[in-house]
Order: structure tokens, then sequence, then C-alpha cells
């Protein structure tokens, strides 16, 4: 009897470097994914006026009013904060209304809002020692308006809400979806390039309001100083040392000089004492 004849199998189980160029395909494919995503997310940054942005202010910013103090210490800050903005560029200044919102808790910490908003907490004026090096840190908020960095704090998800609601009108999601965006702000950590762009901001700003940028380096050079801190700002910015040395550099590079140093303002040199 003839023996029986076997089927023959024309799908062979794939073999182990099949299945690593699959593996790898299907990686390449979700990296090219996410960069795609990230291109469409900074490409929309630049797309969303600042009416969309008051409007996610209108959401974020409560969390932070609710904790801020209305007093001399806040309205001296927002005088500062007057001086610089008569020398930003008129398109920094169309449809703007920056206002700072002082938090008296020991955090050291500034962050840049959606709604134009600048948070101070006291522990960073606890640690500036000179009017000039308060207004690098205002500046330098400034400068992330500027290059919208505060709205890519925010993430792609939300970022990618915000232009559909504002292209489509659908604004029933704001309530909740960004609400969340109070948690990804605060955490929110820059790159390395945009706070160099900042700094570059603000240090332009400060030549401009003094003539001369005294003050620069002084508050990252004294937070440089104090590594075995847990220091909010030390969380979400790069290295203090290495912002000192690229300022170094920058101030160099664009021949601006020092002087002497204006002392802080009274309401503010008073928290010291």
């Amino acid at each position: 009897m003839a023996s029986k004849l076997q089927p023959i199998n024309r799908n062979p189980p794939p073999n182990n470097r099949q299945l690593l160029i699959l593996l790898g395909l299907f990686l390449g494919f979700i990296v090219s994914i996410l960069w795609i995503v990230g291109l469409i997310a900074n490409s929309l940054i630049w797309v969303i006026p600042p009416s969309v942005e008051q409007q996610l202010g209108a959401v974020i910013v409560p969390a932070y009013e609710k904790l801020a103090q209305p007093s001399p210490t806040q309205d001296t800050l927002n005088q500062l904060l007057n001086r610089l903005e008569t020398k930003l560029p008129p398109e920094q200044k169309q449809q703007r209304d920056y206002q700072i919102l002082y938090i008296p808790q020991p955090t050291v910490n500034a962050l840049a809002l959606p709604g134009d908003r600048i948070i101070i907490f006291a522990g960073l004026l606890d640690q500036v020692e000179s009017e000039n090096e308060l207004m690098m840190i205002l500046g330098h908020e400034l400068g992330h308006f500027a290059n919208r960095d505060h709205l890519r704090g925010l993430g792609y998800q939300i970022l990618v809400q915000v232009a559909f609601s504002y292209f489509f009108g659908d604004t029933g999601w704001w309530s909740s979806s960004v609400a969340s965006g109070v948690e990804a702000v605060t955490k929110a950590q820059f790159s390395q390039s945009q706070e160099t762009q900042a700094d570059q901001f603000g240090l332009n700003l400060l030549q401009s309001t003094y003539g001369h940028v005294a003050g620069a380096t002084d508050f990252f050079t004294r937070l440089n100083q104090q590594r075995n801190l847990d220091i909010a700002f030390l969380a979400s910015h790069p290295a203090p040392g290495k912002r000192v040395v690229e300022l170094q550099r920058l101030i160099k590079e664009l021949n601006y000089t020092t002087k002497e140093r204006s002392p802080l303002p009274k309401a503010i040199a008073n928290l010291k004492s």
C-alpha cells in the first residue's frame, strides 16, 4: 500500500529573523506617528490665536488665583512687569494682558500660563537679591510667551483639542479636558533650547531696560550652589550651571556690559526681614 501523502505546509511559521523585522517595522511605524504628531503639535502652536489662549487661561488660571494673595508685593511685581512690557516688540503686546499672580508659598519657581499670567512664588522672591536679577526672571517668563512654550507644556492631546475647538467651534470639552492642563503646566519641563531662547529674550529685555545686564546670571549662580535643596525650579528647568555658562557666552557675544545693580523694591525686600 502506498504511503499516505502528507499535506504540504505552504505557510511555515516565521523564523526569528522575520519576527525581528516585523517588530522593527512596527516600532518604526510608531516612532513615525509620534514624529508626525509632534510636527503637527508644533505647527498648531503658532496658529492658536491669543483669544483662544484666553479661553484656556479661563480654565487653568483660576486654580492659581485661589492661591494668590493681592498685596503690595503683587502690585510691585506687576509694576516691574509693566516696565518690561514697554520694551517688548509690538507683536508681543498685541491682544495681550500680562499680569503676575503672587503666591505666598515657599516653592522656588515661576510659571508662564495660558491667559497671559505669570506665577511667582514667595520662595523665589526669597532667593533674589537685586531688582535686576528679578527682572531677568520676569523677562525669561515673557520669553516663554514669545516662543509659545507655555502652550507646548500643555501636551499634544490638549493642543490638538484646542485647535479643533478653534477651527470647528466645539467648546464642550473645555471644562473636562483642559482642567488637566493645570497639572500639565505645573509639571512642564522645557528643553535646553527653549530655556536658552527664553534666557536670551530676558537678557535682551534686561539690556533694553537698564542699558546693561548686571544680575543676569545671579539667580542661576546661586541655585547652582544650592544643589542639596529640593527646589521645584531645578526639577522643571535645565541645570542652572549650564545656563550660567550659556548666558555668559551670550553676554560676551552681544558685547553687553554690566554695571551697578539696583536694589530690590521695598515691598519685596521687606519679605526677607
